[in-house]
């Protein structure tokens, strides 16, 4: 079984909230891996978020998964509530962009300089969290550059791609269903991450946020999750070994 601690980073930009950053931190029963900073999706720490970190943690990592809607005073949004989708929808629409890429940042730089972790680490989001960590890997000074990245249906890689390439080994994930990212988007998102050597997958019949379990939402692809995350392991063995 994994250790599973709640704990707190510093971070170099204050705010309302403090400085402290809340990140649960899981431990491999090795003590000691690769490390995986774990980005959340739109519905916050979830438990399906939490389920994905012990996967990881199971797979001999060490993961981060932090807390990114502190600054606003939120964790999670119950994915069972009728209008959790809007409610995930406004808190994100209160979070400062620029900000949480640095909190994800300095996520990178705390996990790296972890004496029990192996300083590789690596970055992996979903959703809100897949844009976010592909942000964080744009034009990204080198102490705080992940060294891979697996981003499950970045939804905002649309407005993305176009800018400044991301320079490390990168994974992607998007259904070709996808009600809030259209065809035409994501094959350029595609064509743009291809040729600077991403590997990118589209997975049959999947919709936006297949990987998500929850009965409410409507969106899980239980093949789609399956294969993918099959994909993602090998994937992160052979380009971010535990």
């Amino acid at each position: 079984m994994p250790e599973i601690t709640e704990t707190t980073i510093e971070v170099r930009n204050p705010g309302a909230q403090g400085s402290q950053m809340p990140v649960t931190l899981l431990r491999p029963e090795s003590g000691t891996g690769g490390g995986i900073v774990l980005v959340q999706e739109i519905f916050g720490r979830s438990d399906y978020m939490r389920s994905r970190a012990r996967d990881l943690c199971d797979l001999g990592y060490t993961v981060v998964l932090p807390q990114l809607f502190w600054r606003v005073g939120e964790d999670v949004i119950d994915e069972g509530s009728p209008d959790a989708l809007q409610v995930a929808m406004d808190v994100t629409g209160r979070l400062d962009w620029d900000l949480a890429i640095a909190d994800v940042r300095d996520a990178v730089a705390w996990l790296r300089a972890d004496e029990d972790s192996d300083e590789a680490v690596a970055l992996v989001g979903f959703c809100f969290g897949g844009g976010l960590a592909y942000a964080a890997s744009q034009d990204c000074p080198r102490e705080f550059m992940a060294d891979a990245l697996v981003s499950y249906y970045g939804s905002a890689l649309p407005g993305l791609v176009d800018g400044p390439p991301v320079h490390v080994e990168s994974l992607h994930h998007f259904g070709d269903s996808d009600a809030f990212i259209d065809a035409g988007q994501v094959a350029h998102i595609r064509e743009v991450v291809e040729r600077d050597g991403a590997e990118f997958h589209v997975w049959e019949g999947a919709n936006h946020a297949f990987d998500n379990p929850a009965p409410e939402l409507g969106f899980h692809n239980p093949r789609a999750s399956r294969v993918a995350w099959e994909v993602t392991v090998d994937w992160l063995a052979q380009h971010h070994p535990a």
